[in-house]
């Protein structure tokens, strides 16, 4: 069982980049079984079956070895023309692993790639007792394609058309732009990935996410314990989220790197966590919550970065949804200071991936005769209530100023890796 936070798989990643003409990334399956490949495990010739979490728990409950595109397309490059997995970097694949001579190729043990709306099965009765010991729950249910969270976010934020977007915040961060044209050139930085109907995507997608900032809101529920101060958690992450739009726009110089794990758009593959400043920094609470929030949004930053300024890359409508824009108006800001556009966040922002597959299940039962984008913006969105904000010229000004600053102190990243070896 491999995580995205698993980095360990750089020469293979690197290899099949270079075969492919094709970035992949660290996280993805093919990745991850052909470093174990590379490393001589004997598991890998008994291989059945490699699969995603949500294609893990679809087969339990349907007995079918089926994946939605979007989650499909973190496994292997998607050929989106034919929704299905690019058959000639299958081939490639294949090939180079001929040598091996295992009893498989790479499509027997990969799950068959399905579109939103297509039939992916019914629960079965040994799908129902796993869900539901008191034996109410009948067999029969019909299941949409199982996604990840990449797709039911898009779905969830109604972005699922050529030229929106969105960003998902939470213990990984990540966005995700519908493009309506090819990206100019190959980013080791940037994933190409499709939504829940196989339209390419670019994805910049940062493995650590507010992990390090929820531990920090946790020393502060301490602290109150400590003094005898009754807090609500909720209203604990309110306060000092709200608290830190007293800061400065480019947190008074503190710095801090949230890495749990390496991150594949700074191209670092262990992570240390960091916390960091100058004699000189404007050192208190407003400017220390600010920097952890900015930072949760830095690696990510940096990939959308090369979407919208290198490759131009146009968006009409960026979406946040996750637990990060519960606070109303604070995360929502700092990312439109982030890539200096207006981002909308509705009022359903906090419902996450769940409601996202609920509403592909709905497609599914319902949405005969439209496209998932007519069915969204007719029968899900069109009364949907949200707000836009634009961040205000210094506060765009104070992000790009951190972002310069993230930068740099990647040495200071890399030198704690070098330096912290304890356990």
């Amino acid at each position: 069982f491999q995580t995205w936070r698993n980095t360990n798989t750089q020469k293979a990643a690197d290899e099949l980049t270079e075969l492919f003409q094709f970035n992949i990334p660290l996280r993805w399956s093919i990745a991850h079984l052909y470093q174990r490949i590379l490393d001589g495990e004997g598991h890998v010739k008994n291989l059945d079956y490699v699969v995603t979490l949500s294609g893990y728990i679809h087969r339990l409950l349907t007995g079918e070895r089926v994946l939605g595109i979007g989650d499909a397309a973190g496994m292997f490059p998607i050929d989106s023309a034919k929704k299905d997995y690019d058959q000639q970097m299958v081939e490639q694949f294949d090939q180079l692993i001929e040598k091996y001579h295992f009893s498989w190729k790479l499509r027997d043990i990969f799950p068959k790639v399905l579109s939103a709306g297509e039939q992916a099965g019914f629960l079965t009765e040994e799908g129902a007792a796993f869900l539901d010991e008191s034996g109410q729950l009948e067999a029969g249910i019909p299941l949409c394609p199982p996604e990840g969270d990449a797709g039911t976010g898009m779905v969830a934020t109604n972005s699922v058309a050529v030229r929106t977007g969105n960003v998902s915040a939470g213990t990984s961060t990540f966005a995700m732009i519908v493009l309506e044209k090819p990206l100019r050139k190959l980013h080791r930085e940037i994933d190409m990935v499709t939504t829940p109907t196989g339209y390419p995507c670019a994805m910049s997608h940062a493995n650590n996410g507010t992990s390090d900032l929820n531990a920090w809101v946790g020393i502060f529920r301490e602290f109150c314990d400590l003094m005898g101060i009754q807090a609500d958690t909720g209203e604990l992450f309110q306060k000092l989220y709200t608290h830190s739009l007293e800061g400065d726009p480019d947190c008074g110089g503190l710095m801090a790197y949230g890495y749990y794990s390496g991150e594949n758009v700074t191209m670092i593959n262990e992570g240390r966590l960091a916390f960091l400043r100058t004699p000189s920094s404007r050192f208190n609470l407003a400017n220390f919550m600010r920097v952890n929030l900015y930072t949760s949004l830095g690696a990510v930053k940096l990939g959308m970065d090369i979407l919208m300024k290198d490759e131009e890359v146009k968006i009409d409508r960026l979406t946040g949804h996750g637990g990060l824009f519960k606070t109303k108006g604070v995360a929502q800001r700092y990312l439109s200071a982030s890539v200096n556009a207006p981002v909308t966040v509705m009022d359903t922002a906090n419902e996450g991936g769940a409601w996202g597959i609920a509403l592909l299940a709905a497609y599914l039962a319902d949405g005969k005769g439209m496209t998932l984008e007519e069915y969204l913006d007719q029968k899900i969105f069109s009364g949907m209530q949200g707000t836009t904000v634009m961040a205000d010229p210094a506060d765009v000004q104070g992000y790009e100023t951190f972002t310069e600053r993230y930068k740099k102190g990647l040495e200071v990243e890399r030198a704690a890796i070098h330096a912290m070896d304890w356990e």
